[in-house]
């Protein structure tokens, strides 16, 4: 039995996030599928973490929560040796959490606010706060796109916990927001984040869970096929 257990959904954008850093430390760890759906699940897993949210890493029995806070806990305490996603460097290392937090927060959350309209019934939908998740994304987008300007990732350096961050959550803004064809960074990174080993795995263990995303319609067809689902 692994000493780490991760509680997670394999749909959820925050799982993936933790999941790219896990393969880029080189850590084995268990997957413990979560059904908030169930009362006893759900009152076990409360017990955990008295938020009720996932991912959850839980560690010979101490739980960790929050994913950049996950991530940091993960290099300090299991990494395989030189395997980094925030730098040593202090200055670097808060242009990391930076990044990070720019993609929590202006592109993660206005995602799961439109991908949360989505389950709702057709009446009940919030229009006025569609429009206005909608306008953030672009909003992120050209902030980024310009950023992105001459770098590689979205941090000076390495693959970093920022772009663990970004990839999820621009895997899933674009169902809902595509890129501007104006933001040529922006596409370019996209396709980068896409192509890196970590991001790719994790995004293939997700493939079967993609007909249930109620975003799946804005899936690109190399990542979800609806007439082979």
């Amino acid at each position: 039995m692994n000493a780490l257990t991760l509680h997670y959904h394999p749909l959820s954008s925050y799982c993936h996030k933790v999941q790219i850093a896990l393969d880029v430390f080189g850590i084995e760890y268990e997957q413990r599928l979560l059904n908030l759906g169930d009362p006893a699940e759900l009152a076990a897993h409360l017990a955990l973490w008295p938020t009720g949210k996932i991912p959850l890493l839980v560690d010979q029995g101490r739980p960790i929560p929050e994913t950049s806070v996950i991530i940091e806990y993960l290099q300090l305490h299991h990494a395989e040796p030189g395997r980094m996603l925030i730098p040593a460097e202090q200055d670097a290392a808060l242009n990391v959490r930076l990044w990070d937090r720019v993609f929590d927060l202006y592109v993660m959350t206005p995602m799961q606010a439109l991908t949360a309209d989505l389950l709702r019934p057709e009446n009940e939908r919030d229009a006025k706060g569609a429009t206005q998740a909608r306008d953030k994304l672009l909003a992120a987008y050209a902030f980024i796109d310009r950023h992105l300007e001459g770098r590689t990732w979205v941090s000076d350096g390495d693959f970093s916990m920022a772009d663990c961050a970004a990839a999820p959550a621009l895997f899933y803004a674009v169902t809902h927001v595509p890129i501007p064809p104006q933001h040529l960074n922006l596409a370019a990174y996209f396709e980068r984040l896409m192509a890196h080993p970590s991001v790719a795995s994790v995004v293939d263990q997700a493939r079967p869970w993609f007909k249930f995303y109620p975003g799946r319609a804005g899936l690109d067809r190399r990542f979800f096929d609806p007439v082979g689902a």
